[in-house]
């Protein structure tokens, strides 16, 4: 079973945690993706898995045998970078059939090997190139290819489409999961971009700061973040945050200080508690059903199929974000606005330890 289990794992750089007591198993043929801010150690623990860096303490294990001394070129994992990392002097078949002539591979396994993966991938036609020749969504194809021809236990992928433009990004993604349920592999995927983890992964890992923030599958981590900086970090655009009180009873959330304004809750709380109240822009409604929302409009951008439309709480609070499937040329800055939002899409954080209540 080609599965990865990481207990209690540390990373440090002399003084400095960069992960820090690590738990995480990703199981056979699984689809991991996992994300954060930059500097929260994803590329750090993706690079652990690969071998090209020594773990301090902890255990990891592939295929049920601890690999922390285990050197790279034995763990049977192949990594596809966010640099391609080609070689510039060898054509695309060389490159693809590199890591096959370091094991001596007999050479028709290498040329059916490179033939399939080259169809597979619609680089049949450019064999014979140098990578200076192709595009980078093409080069991006083939250093997945070089990765897949190996038939590695794990595939790694660090940030494979940074490199590559806005259309082509949403192209790619579509191919490398249609790769990942052809070949059944199990997989870790490194980005910064919570759209890609959301739309490709089965079990999206959320990193801050070298810790596990909270794990599972993306409508999960959307519907119910564990604490602010999840419901922040996940959807795009991020949730909005809104100082706020739990009234008397228990039962709503007072929130603006000039105008005060109230929202029922589904189940009641600590009356007095002082919370941040996250409201999801796209749960924000110009028209009901729900629970009004009295606001200010401060401006609107439109992109044509969508407007974002900044809006204050009457009252006073911080200016929130709402999204609209359309265009919205009535609306101007000043002008008043009533907002409805469902109860069960509101969200409550403690305003001290920003746990999820």
């Amino acid at each position: 079973m080609n599965r990865i289990e990481i207990e209690h794992l540390f990373k440090s750089y002399g003084p400095v945690d960069v992960l820090r007591d690590m738990n995480l198993v990703v199981p056979e043929g699984r689809f991991v993706a996992l994300i954060g801010p930059s500097g929260c150690g994803k590329s750090t623990l993706l690079r652990t898995i690969a071998g090209l860096e020594q773990i301090t303490g902890g255990t990891l294990k592939i295929d049920g045998a601890v690999v922390n001394k285990t050197p790279p070129r034995k763990r049977d994992v192949a990594m596809v970078f966010q640099s391609y990392a080609l070689y510039p002097h060898m054509n695309i078949a060389d490159n693809m059939s590199y890591a096959l002539r370091l094991k001596r591979a007999a050479p028709q396994l290498i040329r059916d090997s490179i033939d399939g993966v080259a169809r597979t991938l619609g680089l049949a036609s450019l064999l014979d190139r140098m990578p200076r020749q192709l595009s980078g969504g093409q080069r991006q194809r083939v250093a997945m290819g070089r990765a897949i021809v190996r038939n590695p236990k794990v595939f790694l992928f660090d940030e494979p489409l940074s490199n590559l433009d806005a259309a082509l990004r949403v192209h790619m993604r579509s191919e490398i999961r249609k790769l990942h349920k052809r070949l059944g592999a199990t997989s870790v995927y490194v980005t910064h971009d919570q759209v890609e983890a959301m739309t490709m992964a089965d079990h999206v890992v959320v990193l801050r700061a070298g810790r596990v923030e909270q794990q599972g599958e993306p409508m999960a981590l959307y519907d119910k973040p564990a604490n602010k900086f999840v419901g922040g970090f996940i959807g795009s655009p991020s949730m909005n945050f809104i100082e706020a009180t739990i009234a008397p009873g228990g039962r709503s959330v007072v929130f603006g200080k000039e105008r005060p304004q109230m929202l029922e809750l589904d189940r009641p709380q600590a009356p007095g508690r002082a919370v941040w109240l996250g409201l999801r822009p796209e749960h924000l409604r110009l028209e009901g059903p729900g629970q009004l929302l009295q606001c200010t409009v401060d401006g609107v951008e439109s992109t044509g199929s969508v407007s974002f439309i900044e809006a204050q709480p009457a009252g006073g609070g911080e200016t929130m974000l709402v999204t609209h499937g359309g265009k919205q040329a009535g609306l101007a800055s000043g002008d008043a606005l009533t907002l409805y939002i469902r109860t069960e899409h509101l969200h409550l954080f403690d305003r001290e330890t920003e746990a999820a209540l």
